[in-house]
């Protein structure tokens, strides 16, 4: 499983199955108070003057610019200065930010404070997107997908007992294909705990998540055939293969595309550009893109394969998002110190090669709550453009917010700072995109709402939303309505669950949209 690291807001709350733990600050000693670092509530000095006075600082050359680090000894106090003025001035609500004395809270417990608390008229929280990372690790991560875990995607249906956790999907030549887990296996025990009804939160998480590679953990599980079993899984450092299971379906009315799309981080680059290679190769005039698990990522991989989707005739000239920071920053970017310009449509790579192109003028997109951000911005942006969306699933989180990793003495800092708008100005999708047939009230898109399918594998065209998607292209409606379906033995025992009540647990980064320079 693609475990959680470093998040520092509550995935589950207090009674349930806990998906991750805090942490994640800068660590290491030093006093809380420095001499000389006075604070007066209201006066900010510029974040540059506290800039990489580290507690702990590192030596030797920094992975992400190829330069030595430009870290120099400060103390706990300096780290806090710097995120008080560096919020105060990139913040989108820097305004709603309470000011509190930098000397009396240790790094993570400022940060935290950095925000604001304000809820939406749902009454849930404004600000559910600020996270810290271990800089070395989000390094990692973002280049090459590699993390903790045993290589399978989870979802949980039910956090509290009794608890559903089901297999949403696997990466290929991992410990969990190796074991032949398979989607919509169940959970049932984990280290000789139930699953479902225990009371060892810490086993659980510890046989889940485990901390590092290596680990030996032991499960019991329910196959989707209703068959149980019981496995062994040895975690290891897992690559994500971010874009899986391309194919080509011949129809009377044209060859159908589909690709499963899980995570916009940079390998996702070249695995998109050979699909819609693929794709263009077989003439498909349809495609379906499953986005149900993607959370985002990196812009510019959203970016890439909208402009890939709609090609050049649609696209050239015009705007793929235009990035709104806080009142402060009307006309520059306050990151970058660039004036704010639309951002186009990227026709190149990253390394200034053509893109391939499907020239599209509609796409279906298979969504669910786990469907986010960076996933989104290809959405909106393809909408802004005239592209016709067919959403298929459930409604979408609702992100149009991102941010700028930022590093500073060894933790890379995530704080919303703009909202993404489209070429017709349109960003207002904070309850999400869904389907014309859902009774929500969000953003409406033609399609319609279907539970997901754990009996079926992503991409068989008999599974729910994928074969909803074929419906709705044939004769133009939607299935009979559907609810959410639990595969293997005892299905009638357990409650039926809104779709939306899905956690899919997995690393923060992977829930947003981070914009990286290109």
């Amino acid at each position: 499983w693609q475990i959680v690291m470093r998040m520092h807001t509550s995935a589950v709350a207090a009674g349930l199955l806990f998906i991750a733990g805090c942490g994640g600050g800068s660590g290491g000693g030093g006093s809380l108070i420095t001499a000389g670092n006075s604070w007066t509530a209201g006066v900010y000095r510029a974040a540059s003057n506290f800039q990489s006075l580290c507690v702990n600082p590192r030596t030797g050359t920094n992975p992400a610019t190829g330069q030595a680090y430009a870290d120099r000894n400060g103390s706990r106090t300096d780290e806090n200065n710097f995120l008080r003025s560096y919020s105060n001035n990139t913040y989108l609500w820097y305004d709603e930010i309470i000011d509190r004395n930098p000397a009396q809270y240790t790094t993570p417990e400022y940060f935290d404070l950095l925000k604001t608390d304000a809820l939406t008229s749902s009454g849930a929280a404004k600000d559910k997107f600020h996270f810290t990372y271990d800089s070395a690790e989000y390094f990692a991560l973002s280049q090459s997908g590699a993390s903790g875990g045993y290589g399978a995607q989870l979802a949980i249906l039910a956090a509290e007992r009794p608890r559903k956790i089901l297999v949403a999907f696997t990466d290929p030549n991992t410990p969990a294909t190796t074991a032949g887990l398979l989607r919509g296996a169940e959970i049932l025990e984990v280290d000789g705990e139930d699953a479902i009804n225990g009371t060892d939160v810490t086993k659980l998480n510890s046989g889940l998540f485990p901390s590092e590679a290596g680990e030996l953990h032991q499960f019991r599980l329910r196959d989707p055939d209703g068959s149980e079993r019981n496995i062994e899984m040895t975690s290891a450092i897992i690559t994500s293969q971010p874009v899986q299971n391309v194919q080509t379906i011949p129809s009377p009315a044209g060859n159908i595309g589909y690709l499963l799309f899980n995570d916009h981080i940079a390998p996702a680059e070249l695995g998109l550009i050979d699909a819609v290679t693929q794709l263009a190769a077989d003439n498909i005039t349809d495609l379906v893109i499953d986005l149900r698990y993607n959370g985002g990522g990196f812009l510019y991989i959203a970016n890439e394969f909208a402009y890939m989707i709609a090609g050049d005739a649609a696209t050239a000239g015009r705007t793929f998002e235009v990035l709104r920071f806080n009142n402060k920053h009307p006309n520059t970017n306050p990151v970058t110190g660039q004036p704010i310009n639309p951002i186009p449509f990227y026709d190149t790579d990253n390394q200034g090669q053509p893109l391939p192109t499907l020239n599209l003028s509609r796409v279906f997109v298979l969504t669910g709550p786990g469907t986010c951000s960076a996933s989104e911005s290809i959405i909106n942006g393809l909408r802004g453009v005239g592209i016709e969306v067919i959403q298929i699933g459930s409604t979408t989180c609702g992100k149009p917010y991102g941010f700028y990793a930022t590093d500073n003495c060894g933790t890379t800092y995530f704080t919303i700072q703009f909202r993404g708008e489209n070429e017709q100005g349109f960003g207002d999708y904070t309850d999400g995109f869904s389907p014309a047939n859902s009774a929500t009230q969000t953003t409406v898109l033609p399609g319609c709402q279907v539970a997901d399918d754990f009996d079926h594998a992503l991409g068989d065209p008999t599974e729910a939303r994928f074969a909803a998607a074929l419906e709705y292209r044939e004769n133009g409606s939607c299935p009979a309505a559907t609810s959410v379906t639990f595969p293997g033995a005892n299905k009638a025992s357990f409650r039926a669950i809104a779709d939306e009540e899905l956690i899919l647990p997995r690393n923060p980064m992977r829930e947003n949209r981070i914009v990286e320079y290109r």
